[in-house]
């Protein structure tokens, strides 16, 4: 009668695995060559460490089997410590898995070999919990290398941010664009608040699976309560920043002008952040609301930009078109809009104000007859009248 006993058959069991382990190694990477055509895609050093991984799994195989359950060293240590970082970026988890299978296999093809007498179903029940526990180590793995990309990724994303709003947009600033990911063209960038009693990874989080159903890029920053967007890869910017708004909170939202590419997006984070500010001065403003619509609010807020525009773009056309075409604005305006009392006052005939209201229109993109173009128009006209004062009088 078979006296042995069930630690003496794993005794035996194991001498006959560290007799054989050499052997696996190259069985399992002859295996792999075979059965997984990534494998062998791969270059020449990484398919050297993928066998460095295997042979530390199988040694550390060894070792678990032959201890008893309170000394078994942690699984996720033994294989993978000896991988390199690089590895965990070039191998998907689901090589990773692959892998464990073709080694599984290979060990199995040889079971009845490598068990002493009466210990097949013994190394078969340890082969099954040894790989369960490998696929639980690889899991946790890539699980922590993702977590921490994820926290390089958004400390990336908040420099890229912070660069365009401080207007260093640098070539190293495009590197890290580069590292995100970041190919895309035009550029716009919209402001807005975060929603209550929400963290800013949750802001962030959500504003991007809103962007990338709407097949835009996008670079997000929190800076307090305020949150900037960068948009990339959608024509129209109001289009864009609909379902960044709708992850917003409670305020304004304000697009800023679409600009070629990152280089240039400062100036439209500056006009962004500027009607973000100034929006205040305007509580039906719409939502989104284009940072163009908000120029007098921005300029009564202290924008130079927004001041310059409204001289350039609108006062000097007006003033380059003559005399009559300003006096006929102003005259209009503080009549209270009305044709007939403006012709009155100027001794014309009420279709020569009509003629000359439409030549604003045509210069400046702004109707007179409507009542925020009107506002524009009015804070237009003072500025453009400060600007051409007299240096005595400044």
């Amino acid at each position: 009668m078979d006296t042995t006993t069930e630690a003496e058959i794993r005794d035996l069991t194991t001498q006959r695995l560290e007799k054989a382990m050499g052997t696996f190694g190259t069985a399992a990477l002859n295996s792999m060559e075979e059965h997984l055509p990534w494998f062998r895609r791969m270059p020449p050093d990484q398919r050297s460490w993928i066998g460095l991984v295997s042979q530390a799994g199988i040694a550390a195989f060894v070792e678990w089997f032959k201890s008893n359950e309170q000394t078994r060293p942690a699984i996720a240590g033994e294989v993978f410590g000896t991988a390199p970082r690089e590895l965990l970026r070039s191998i998907k988890l689901q090589h990773t898995i692959d892998m464990i299978r073709v080694i599984i296999d290979v060990v199995e093809t040889r079971l009845d070999e490598l068990a002493a007498p009466g210990g097949e179903a013994q190394l078969r029940e340890a082969i099954l919990r040894y790989t369960r526990d490998v696929a639980f180590g690889a899991a946790q793995v890539y699980a922590r290398a993702a977590e921490t990309r994820a926290a390089w990724d958004a400390r990336l994303e908040a420099l890229v941010v912070n660069a365009v709003l401080r207007g260093e947009v640098d070539d190293g600033m495009h590197s890290w664009a580069a590292a995100l990911g970041w190919t895309s063209k035009p550029v716009t960038v919209i402001a807005g608040f975060t929603p209550e009693d929400e963290e800013p990874e949750v802001t962030i989080d959500q504003m991007q699976l809103a962007a990338r159903r709407a097949r835009a890029d996008v670079l997000a920053g929190v800076q307090g309560r305020r949150v900037i967007v960068i948009v990339g890869g959608e024509a129209d910017p109001m289009e864009a920043a609909r379902p960044v708004a709708a992850k917003c909170g409670p305020g304004p939202v304000v697009v800023g002008p679409q600009v070629g590419d990152l280089y240039d997006s400062t100036m439209s984070a500056r006009a962004a952040v500027a009607g973000l500010r100034a929006a205040a001065g305007w509580p039906d403003a719409p939502r989104p609301v284009h940072a163009a619509e908000l120029l007098p609010e921005r300029a009564l807020d202290g924008d130079e930009e927004a001041r310059r525009y409204l001289v350039e773009g609108v006062y000097n056309p007006m003033l380059a078109a003559g005399a009559p075409l300003l006096d006929t604005l102003t005259t209009y305006l503080e009549q209270g809009s009305s044709l007939e009392a403006t012709a009155r006052l100027l001794f014309v005939h009420p279709n020569t104000v009509r003629y000359r209201l439409r030549r604003v229109t045509e210069l400046t993109g702004l109707a007179p007859t409507d009542g925020r173009n009107a506002f524009t128009l009015r804070i237009a006209l003072v500025l453009g009248r400060f600007a051409a004062r007299s240096p005595r009088a400044q």
